[in-house]
């Protein structure tokens, strides 16, 4: 007797498997992936396989459950689609893990919240779970030696999805501010921090990162950078008040 509570439906992980370096991967997050039942691995539209999360897995897994779980993010996204893969082989193993991979952390501008979401909405007796991931903002601190927060200092992090407009506020009101996704509108993103005085000036200080932990890493003071080109769109920036390690 349930008294109405939805069946069990298996176990849905959301496993954060880092900004692309395979040894920036957590002994959990291994563990997880080495014992599921099945491994899905994002694929996106024009990008072809494997992605930065499929190598990072394939770094670390013996097994070929591997599979690639389709997204068209281009228009309108579309998660029902994946959605229905992921909950059809949650039905084919009641009792069983599928675990989903994803760069970063599933619990910060991840695909997998709004995948478990349309999951749950197919299989509302489904567990869901996260084991977190090192971010793409931790590994371009550790790269560039930037303290990120000491003290009383103030963070904000923001995609550049959300407007020149939000970053400017942002730079206006933290001592750090982490600005993900910020490869197309870098020119208007490096016009804001000069403004500031953040650039190279006294005023604090920036840093770029693309490709991080892979064969094309950038990692490069802001200052640097053309003033007048666009970089990727899985771009990093980091700008702080401080112009040098904390003394």
């Amino acid at each position: 007797m349930n008294n109405g509570a939805a069946p069990k439906a298996g176990l849905l992980v959301g496993v954060g498997v880092g900004p692309g370096d395979p040894d920036l991967v957590t002994v959990k997050a291994v563990g997880v992936l080495e014992r599921a039942d099945v491994v899905f691995v994002p694929v996106s539209d024009g990008v072809p396989p494997p992605g930065r999360a499929e190598a990072t897995v394939r770094a670390h897994v013996t097994h070929d459950r591997i599979r690639h779980l389709p997204f068209a993010m281009t228009g309108d996204a579309d998660y029902d689609t994946p959605a229905a893969v992921v909950a059809k082989a949650l039905r084919a193993r009641p009792a069983g893990t599928i675990a989903f991979a994803t760069i970063g952390d599933p619990n910060v501008y991840s695909t997998f919240t709004t995948l478990a979401t349309r999951v749950r909405v197919l299989l509302p007796g489904v567990t869901v779970e996260t084991i977190p991931g090192i971010m793409a903002l931790q590994d371009l601190a550790a790269r560039s030696g930037t303290v990120l927060a000491i003290g009383t200092e103030t963070v904000a992090l923001l995609p550049l999805t959300a407007g020149v407009d939000a970053y400017r506020r942002a730079v206006a009101d933290h001592d750090t501010v982490i600005a993900y996704k910020g490869g197309r509108a870098l020119p208007q993103v490096l016009e804001v921090l000069a403004e500031a005085d953040r650039l190279d000036g006294t005023g604090g200080a920036a840093v770029y990162g693309a490709a991080l932990g892979l064969a094309d890493c950038d990692v490069r003071p802001a200052g640097d950078l053309p003033r007048d080109q666009s970089g990727p769109y899985l771009s990093t920036l980091i700008s702080t008040r401080r112009r040098q390690w904390p003394t």
